[in-house]
């Protein structure tokens, strides 16, 4: 079995201060007594008893999500480190005391009433120390649990949305070489070994949850060149990369549907077409990636900002980075331009 020594020390550290605690509100109530006796019998016996309910702990089979014995062997492990704490803690801080000579003149004389006292003591502070850990510990496994299932409602999200997504992409792509097949089937048969291509690389990138940017990118080029035999001298594209951001990870699929909608909403409906450039760069702890067109702008049937495609990109976003990652979209009369902010670290 694995023992996490760090997690023993720091019960240990917090189990110092609570006997110093312990021991500083003993002297408070009789501030006419030394505050050494009560300081060392605390220490020594909570020492004690964090050992044989600590340690002890690794020897017994625990419940997983406390890290305690269940039932009644969790008890009778609380209670052998309280009896323990008691004798041997108390036999080891009065031979300290005595051997330092500690105890004052006013200290009382350890009689009936003083033992009981002793014991009472140690049976509250062993009772409260020992429930407040098994809490402490409970806690900290439901809240695993909870970020476990918050990991897993996000994966589960994500997922969902690239199956909403994909089935877009390809009826579009579809759309757009049946228009071709009754205009141009030679060009209609390129477009179709084009689309083969494309759709086996969209393929591969819906696998996966993330893919470098590169990647990206480079579907990107496919499906322009795809969209490029359509439309001919109407489109014309630039796609700039750093070399120092091509591996950066970024989720599939990202950026496809932000071209489809320069395409479809920008460019098509105007008559001599335009210009589609998507860029990347680095912005302090975050990249930034931009498409812009200059296709119709504002005067566009789609121009909110609230379509199929820009909704699903925010829903994805928000279900990998949160916060942390944002997208926005405006339109002028010059054209569109999306940006996405992603952070640079995961």
């Amino acid at each position: 079995m694995t023992v996490d020594w760090f997690a023993k020390l720091r019960n240990l550290l917090q189990t110092l201060a609570f006997c110093l605690a312990v021991a500083t509100i003993q002297y408070s109530f009789a501030p006419e007594r030394s505050y050494a006796p009560p300081l060392v019998y605390s220490l020594l016996i909570g020492s004690v008893i964090w050992a044989v309910i600590d340690l002890g702990r690794v020897l017994m089979p625990s419940a997983r999500a406390t890290g305690w014995p269940p039932g009644w062997r969790g008890f009778a492990l609380v209670a052998a480190g309280i009896v323990a704490g008691r004798v041997l803690g108390g036999t080891l801080g009065d031979l300290v005391c005595r051997s330092f000579a500690l105890y004052g003149p006013n200290d009382p004389v350890h009689g009936p009433a003083e033992v009981r006292a002793d014991l009472l003591i140690t049976f509250l502070a062993g009772t409260v120390g020992s429930y407040w850990f098994y809490a402490r510990n409970k806690s900290e496994y439901l809240a695993r649990r909870m970020r476990e299932a918050e990991r897993h409602a996000n994966d589960a999200r994500l997922k969902l949305l690239e199956t909403q997504l994909e089935p877009h992409m390809m009826f579009n792509t579809l759309a757009n070489l049946r228009a071709l097949i009754a205009v141009d089937p030679a060009r209609a048969q390129e477009m179709l070994d084009h689309m083969i291509a494309y759709l086996r690389a969209t393929l591969d990138a819906s696998r996966a949850a993330t893919h470098p940017l590169r990647t990206e990118f480079d579907r990107l080029h496919d499906y322009l060149e795809l969209m490029a035999i359509r439309m001919g001298p109407r489109l014309t594209y630039a796609l700039d990369l750093p070399e120092d951001l091509a591996e950066l990870p970024v989720p599939a699929l990202l950026l496809q549907p932000l071209v489809e909608n320069s395409i479809k909403h920008g460019l098509e409906p105007k008559v001599e077409g335009g210009r589609i450039e998507v860029c990347a760069r680095r912005e302090g702890d975050r990249v930034v990636i931009e498409v812009r067109d200059s296709g119709v702008g504002a005067g566009g049937p789609d121009s909110s900002g609230k379509g199929f495609g820009l909704v699903q990109i925010r829903e994805r976003l928000a279900a990998l980075h949160g916060a942390r990652a944002s997208l926005d979209f405006s339109t002028d009369p010059q054209g569109a331009h999306a940006r996405i902010a992603l952070p640079l670290a995961a």
